[in-house]
């Protein structure tokens, strides 16, 4: 049965706002938790949308938030954390205190239906602080049986329209004709951030893959340093693309992780220790992934006055 009301945590970021349009346009009413209501200008002129002032990390607003919800997804995730054993406490809280604070509340509140957003990777042994704590908010999930209708997806690295992967990587390339790049041979599979939401969404309307856990990517794989060079050429740009060893990458973001925005930490390097590939199908209930090549010229491409760098999207260069 179609859910009449979806709460989606985390909603307010770049593959919540997807989700919630995809909602949407099924009749599907979102009520998305922000503690900023400034940046969520599109949600709130969707049909049937409620944007509410809230602190996710409550245990009794979260009960409210699940008032009259068929479903739950939960979106919320951070990059950056300062270190700790066995991970950070920022990383503890977004990615291990909510689930289990979320599931707590499913269940008093009576809903039945939870989608929790995890990371291609995730594993207890990980290289990184993000990627273990990533898994410990799985188990966490999981802890609840079958008390929860529950289903976890890990996606690979999102593209799309407004990401901040694509675009900053086209960004840098015009500003800076050199770029050192730590992890140059980190292989990654991006997913279309429209896959991922159709996926989370025929979850959802359609009861699929209770109690499993899904990866979703994209169908080529390819190297960061050739995800770099792709979108500097999409946008008009042929930077020097220079590979730095581990120790030059670290440093790098180090320093990289004191600046406003924290472009890059230390932890990021860890994470790109382990491929960002998948470890079957790239997606789950017979869904087709869409080609990074077949949709990001139609925004990046746009950067150049003729879009003349549009061919690339017939020439991939892609990991062996």
């Amino acid at each position: 049965m179609q859910p009449k009301r979806v709460l989606i945590i985390g909603g307010t970021g770049f593959l919540g706002r997807h989700l919630a349009n995809r909602l949407a346009a099924r009749g599907i009413a979102v009520r998305v938790p922000t503690r900023r209501l400034a940046p969520c200008g599109p949600l709130l002129v969707l049909p049937s949308s409620e944007v509410v002032s809230a602190d996710v990390f409550d245990a009794e607003t979260l009960r409210r938030l699940m008032r009259d919800v068929d479903a739950v997804v939960n979106l919320v995730g951070v990059l950056h954390s300062p270190s700790g054993k066995p991970y950070g406490a920022a990383f503890a809280q977004a990615h291990v205190e909510l689930p289990r604070r979320i599931v707590a509340a499913a269940r008093e509140a009576g809903v039945q239906r939870l989608i929790h957003v995890s990371a291609l990777g995730a594993a207890h042994d990980g290289p990184s602080e993000y990627l273990r704590s990533k898994a410990d908010g799985e188990a966490a999930i999981r802890d609840a049986g079958d008390a929860l209708r529950w289903t976890i997806f890990r996606p690979s690295v999102v593209f799309g329209p407004e990401d901040r992967f694509l675009n900053l990587f086209a960004g840098l390339a015009s500003s800076f004709p050199v770029i050192p790049l730590g992890g140059a041979g980190a292989r990654f599979q991006p997913v279309y951030v429209g896959d991922v939401s159709r996926a989370i969404l025929a979850a959802i309307d359609q009861d699929f893959g209770i109690g499993g856990t899904y990866e979703i990517a994209g169908p080529d794989v390819w190297t960061l340093a050739q995800l770099v060079d792709y979108a500097a050429r999409l946008g008009g740009h042929r930077p020097l693309i220079v590979p730095l060893p581990r120790s030059l990458a670290m440093l790098q973001a180090t320093v990289l992780s004191w600046l406003p925005g924290g472009l890059m930490s230390p932890d990021n390097v860890r994470s790109m220790d382990r491929d960002n590939v998948a470890s079957g199908a790239a997606q789950p209930f017979g869904l087709t992934p869409t080609a990074l090549d077949a949709v990001a010229p139609a925004w990046l491409g746009k950067r150049t006055q003729r879009g003349r760098y549009a061919r690339l999207r017939t020439q991939p260069r892609r990991a062996p």
